[in-house]
């Protein structure tokens, strides 16, 4: 990954939320519970080394009670640059990567969407031909090693139609007898240490970069102390979710669901 360099807004920007948090009284991870997000994120922001989105300003206005300071600071400092050159890009770390992982609670892992499920989901054009190109990594001569849990109402979530959702649920179970894949599905429930989907990709230095998603727009990361928790968060996850075999079983019974 390239090193991390801040830029002159990026600092500018974190000296005035440094500024907001101390006058509020606020240790980092008390604000980052607010949020909520990780402490260091926090401090990524704070010393320059990210660039949030002005969604994120918003939510840390809220959380300080500062009206729209942070919301006015992202307007005056950071609407006009340009993301560091180090802004980590999780589509491009996806793409080099050698083992992917990832745990989706809403949808059908991004790359192994079908057109159609992929065109019931997004609605904009351009983002459906980004969607469908990063799926090409699959089909290079050497793909990546992936393993994936899915919560099981993704199955049972519709989208478009049940003749998609059918014909979804038969990709994925084809593609669970991939080599190079292991799918889970996990049943309903909590799951401690995740509180929402992610993507990590690890490429073939070691390197690796944590995608969150979430409603403003998520957190992409290269934080150490974020990827470990993850990776046990995650690994306890797959020791509870259904085994392979099963999952497969499960994939069967939701074709069945969504023909009849």
């Amino acid at each position: 990954m390239p090193s991390r360099k801040p830029t002159r807004q990026t600092i500018n920007f974190g000296i005035a939320l440094a500024g907001l948090r101390e006058d509020a009284g606020l240790s980092r991870l008390e604000l980052a519970k607010r949020i909520p997000v990780t402490r260091s994120y926090i401090g990524q922001v704070e010393t320059g080394t990210t660039r949030c989105t002005r969604e994120f300003a918003i939510e840390l206005d809220k959380a300080l009670g500062s009206g729209t300071e942070m919301e006015d600071a992202w307007d005056d400092i950071l609407k006009s640059s340009r993301y560091p050159p180090w802004f980590a890009d999780y589509p491009l770390a996806e793409g080099t990567a050698s083992l992917l992982r990832a745990f989706e609670t809403m949808f059908v892992y991004g790359l192994f969407q079908t057109p159609a499920y992929v065109r019931a989901l997004l609605q904009d054009e351009t983002a459906i031909e980004a969607r469908l190109r990063r799926q090409e990594l699959l089909q290079r001569d050497n793909p990546p090693m992936l393993s994936i849990v899915l919560l099981e109402n993704v199955l049972w979530t519709c989208m478009g139609s049940p003749e998609i959702m059918r014909e979804q649920c038969e990709h994925l179970l084809t593609v669970s007898e991939w080599s190079n894949v292991t799918l889970q599905i996990a049943p309903t429930g909590y799951y401690r240490g995740l509180e929402g989907p992610f993507n990590l990709a690890t490429q073939p230095s070691g390197d690796e970069l944590l995608h969150m998603p979430a409603a403003r727009g998520g957190l992409t990361t290269d934080d150490r102390e974020d990827i470990l928790h993850m990776v046990g968060a995650f690994s306890a996850l797959q020791a509870r979710a259904l085994s392979v075999d099963d999952s497969r079983e499960f994939l069967r019974k939701a074709v069945v669901q969504w023909t009849t």
